[in-house]
């Protein structure tokens, strides 16, 4: 009998999820740091606040994109075999929004490695 699973997807989005849990906690540690260079009159952590989460979005619509774009490429092959296509049965769209929060995911878990050397 085949094993009917979610293969290797259910972790990774176990680990996104982990990873996006710390935003909270990066804002929180963040903060102090930004206020600290508003009153020099710097603003280099708002600065790179910003610039990352613009390059986040980016990466992450590109991502969701080029996923939905392999579905699409996947669709016959999918109804040739007997299969139901990944675009009808939502594991294109679950594929989509992994592929698009990896990049926010990664971004907060570096931000959290990176401040908490700070504190």
């Amino acid at each position: 009998m085949k094993k009917i699973g979610k293969g290797r997807r259910a972790p990774d989005a176990a680990a996104i999820g982990h990873d996006l849990m710390l935003a909270p906690l990066v804002a929180m540690m963040r903060l102090p740091l930004m206020v600290a260079d508003a009153k020099n009159g710097r603003g280099a952590e708002t600065t790179r606040a910003v610039s990352e989460k613009t390059v986040a979005m980016a990466e992450g619509a590109f991502a969701a994109q080029l996923a939905l774009l392999q579905s699409a490429s996947r669709f016959w092959p999918e109804v040739f075999s007997g299969r139901t296509p990944s675009l009808f049965n939502g594991i294109a769209a679950e594929r989509s929004i992994s592929a698009a929060l990896k990049p926010a995911s990664r971004a907060v878990k570096a931000n959290f490695r990176r401040l908490s050397t700070k504190t």
